[in-house]
């Protein structure tokens, strides 16, 4: 499929497929006419490179990562420790976004129980 069409499938603009190939993160085939021929496989890792980044992954290490993933099977173990590395940071950034939560929801119920008056500017 062409650059237009895996656009529209990924959601992600052709701009930042054509930023992904030129650093190197994505390898596309090229047709006879040189357009870019995306295939299934290629859709696959594309959503995995978008999760990554939405997990917070920095493209620095998706760089790494991809370049693993393009040396073959015998890289598994150490993608593997990227991936659990990874993780514990979402983790760490889950258990602070779930703080944060908790004190927005209590600041609310606070303003919630209080009577309005004039200067509502106290925190």
């Amino acid at each position: 499929m062409i650059i237009s069409e895996m656009a529209q499938l990924t959601k992600i603009s052709e701009y930042t497929l054509r930023y992904y190939e030129k650093k190197e993160l994505i390898i596309v085939s090229r047709d006879a006419r040189g357009r870019r021929n995306y295939d299934e496989n290629d859709i696959e890792w594309i959503r995995f490179i978008q999760r990554l980044k939405e997990t917070g992954m920095p493209l620095r290490d998706i760089k790494k990562y991809s370049d693993l993933r393009a040396e073959g099977d015998q890289t598994i173990p150490e993608r593997r420790v990227m991936l659990e590395t990874h993780r514990l940071f979402v983790v760490a950034e889950q258990q602070k976004w779930t703080q944060n939560l908790c004190n927005l929801d209590a600041k609310i119920e606070y303003y919630a129980t209080m009577p309005l008056t004039t200067d509502q500017t106290k925190f």
